[in-house]
């Protein structure tokens, strides 16, 4: 295992490559796991590791008891930490199971958060180029 302590933009991340199975890498960035897929199966032992400026405003995934939701309405989080690309819904509107309501990129991709359920956006919580850990509220559908 080898471990990077980095700071962009003086926030600091510690990744750790745990490992390298043909294209996948197993890496860890301050404590969250992801399987990495490379373009190509790495040959050599060490995995070329580069870091990229992370934009200023953060919003950390919320507290246990900070997430109460009343009933009939729910919160569509962050599947994985990345960086808000674009909303592609409104408050207000009615929307469909399936639907893209949020475009989130993380490394380097990007990701179509669809509705779960159909609904009424009740409250966006974050705004384009917002950066958000996983698990963080990017709406709320009632």
């Amino acid at each position: 295992m080898k471990e990077y302590n980095y700071k962009i933009q003086g926030v600091p991340y510690n990744v750790k490559i745990n490992g390298i199975e043909e294209n996948i890498a197993k890496v860890e960035v301050n404590g969250i796991e992801f399987d990495v897929e490379l373009e190509k199966p790495v040959a050599q032992p060490k995995p070329v590791v580069r870091a990229v400026a992370a934009p200023v405003k953060t919003v950390e995934a919320p507290k246990a008891a900070q997430e109460a939701v009343a009933a009939g309405v729910s919160a569509l989080r962050a599947p994985l930490p990345g960086t808000i690309n674009d909303i592609k819904v409104t408050v207000g509107q009615e929307i469909k199971k399936g639907q893209t309501v949020v475009v989130l990129e993380a490394m380097k991709m990007e990701n179509n958060i669809d509705a779960e359920h159909d609904g009424k956006i009740q409250e966006i919580k974050v705004q384009k180029g917002d950066t958000v850990m996983e698990g963080s509220i990017l709406v709320v559908i009632a």
